[in-house]
């Protein structure tokens, strides 16, 4: 192969590799911003159990208050009936008798109704609050493993830049000119591969007797439609077989 052809083609793959860790480095912020994003999404869910086990709570107290207070009524009322003198006076205490027993039946369904769904409001708290450890706990593993990943690219790029300045030290400055300007003029892809006379990134076919020339990979050859420098990979040879022929056996 042409030295100037492979050292482009070495040379793309330095720029791709170096654009793909900047790439992600670029990416950092966001992970993180993803990242805590989750962590608040399980914080939320613990903070909004707890305010309902909270509601329930004084919901509950609320209504123990109304019994106490329906309580001191029938107390009240069975005072009152112990010393009524008429009838009329009797059935109207009894009727408030009745009136207050009724309402406190009713408000100690209640209260058992709050104890109830306050026992399932615990058990979602308790819930919550083991999924957010849990989260806690993998998002500090995420960000371990993004720190290393950050700082294995950060060496990554010091050394795709050495290599990179070593490459372009052995390249004729025209050749490297053309490889430049087409790396500005082409999204950072200057070099395409050539397969079954097509170049494989802008896919237009290219004139036979340009692919015949680049299947020699001897020069530098561009691509008519978008200029990228083109090579070829010949195919691989096929494996040689273990089978012994009939005929030798």
């Amino acid at each position: 192969m042409n030295a100037d052809l492979e050292k482009i083609i070495a040379l793309q793959k330095l720029v791709s590799a170096a654009h793909d860790a900047e790439r992600r480095l670029a990416e950092a912020p966001e992970r993180e911003k993803a990242l805590e994003a989750r962590l608040e999404t399980a914080r939320q869910r613990v903070a909004s159990a707890r305010e309902r086990l909270t509601h329930n709570q004084n919901a509950r107290r609320g209504v123990e208050k109304d019994v106490a207070l329906h309580q001191g009524r029938l107390s009240k009322f069975r005072e009152q009936a112990m010393a009524v003198k008429t009838n009329q006076e009797y059935h109207a205490v009894q009727k408030e008798i009745g009136f207050a027993q009724g309402e406190i039946k009713t408000i100690e369904d209640k209260i058992l109704e709050l104890m109830v769904e306050a026992d399932d409001l615990t058990a979602t708290v308790k819930r919550a609050e083991a999924e957010l450890a849990s989260e806690q706990k993998a998002i500090e593993a995420d960000r371990r493993a993004m720190a290393t990943e950050l700082t294995a690219l950060k060496s990554s790029l010091e050394r795709i830049a050495a290599e990179r300045a070593e490459v372009v030290r052995g390249l004729k400055p025209q050749v490297l000119a053309i490889f430049e300007l087409v790396l500005r003029r082409r999204n950072g892809v200057a070099v395409a591969q050539a397969r079954d006379g097509i170049c494989t990134v802008c896919h237009v076919r290219l004139r036979p007797q340009v692919f015949n020339n680049i299947l020699r990979n001897d020069e530098i050859i561009q691509c008519d439609s978008c200029q990228r420098i083109l090579y070829h990979v010949p195919a691989a040879a096929p494996a040689p077989s273990d089978t012994v022929p009939q005929s030798a056996q």
